[in-house]
């Protein structure tokens, strides 16, 4: 799915309205929420009057024509509780942002001054949801969720304290910063998570098949073939050795 040229002048618009006013006026990180939630959320609802709104003991980030949207960074597990709430009585639309491409900065602690930017080797891809979406994996069959995978380019501030002789490994992520809508990709239904397999694998295939189209590791095709197991979307239909064999559904 390609975004239209219209999505792309709303979020560059949000980022505007999240980064460059609050930023000038507080700097890096000050924002109560974590920059890519408050972009995506200004993105996805704009009219503040839907923005964080209680429905029994939970917030909704936002509450709108008789719909939620969930905006879900990390910790998909935390959100059990909320979403066996939620589901029961409205439809829910999770919102997990994807860094497709990042710019590394990093910041000196004890002088605040902030390195020249530098592109990380890594790019994300949906595939990369599939390790949030394992901790709600009995939920992905519910009619009432939806899922909304959002690639965005960012910029990344970590901060110089790690284990390592130059302070990066082990660093802390201060802040990321929104800057370019790359795709986004919704997902209705167990149906629709045939957008999450990789084209050309032969059939049936193995985990190892599945994690060299992908070109991601096989601990994490496998962890993408249990959940694509369990919601149907794939099927176990032999062993070759010690590795399951699938066909597409």
């Amino acid at each position: 799915m390609s975004v239209s040229a219209y999505d792309e002048i709303l979020f560059e618009n949000a980022c505007k309205e999240i980064v460059h006013i609050d930023r000038e006026k507080h700097g890096i990180g000050t924002l109560q929420e974590k920059t890519v939630h408050a972009v995506l959320k200004q993105f996805y609802e704009p009219d503040m009057s839907h923005q964080e709104i209680r429905i029994g003991n939970y917030v909704a980030d936002i509450f709108r024509a008789e719909e939620i949207i969930e905006i879900q960074t990390r910790s998909f597990n935390s959100m059990r509780k909320k979403l066996d709430y939620f589901l029961e009585r409205y439809p829910v639309t999770i919102v997990y942002p994807i860094i497709h491409t990042k710019w590394l900065y990093w910041i000196d602690e004890q002088t605040g001054e902030i390195s020249k930017k530098r592109k990380s080797p890594r790019t994300g891809r949906i595939y990369d949801a599939f390790y949030e979406l394992y901790k709600i994996k009995p939920y992905l069959t519910h009619p009432n969720l939806h899922l909304c995978l959002i690639l965005i380019d960012a910029e990344e501030y970590r901060l110089l304290n790690g284990w390592s002789r130059d302070k990066k490994r082990g660093s802390t992520r201060y802040d990321r910063i929104p800057t370019k809508l790359v795709d986004e990709i919704y997902i209705a239904g167990p149906n629709d998570y045939r957008c999450m397999i990789p084209e050309n694998l032969p059939q049936p295939f193995s985990s190892g098949d599945f994690a060299k189209a992908a070109k991601i590791p096989r601990s994490r095709a496998q962890t993408a073939l249990n959940i694509l197991t369990y919601i149907h979307a794939v099927s176990r239909v032999g062993k070759q050795g010690n590795s399951y064999l699938y066909t597409c559904n």
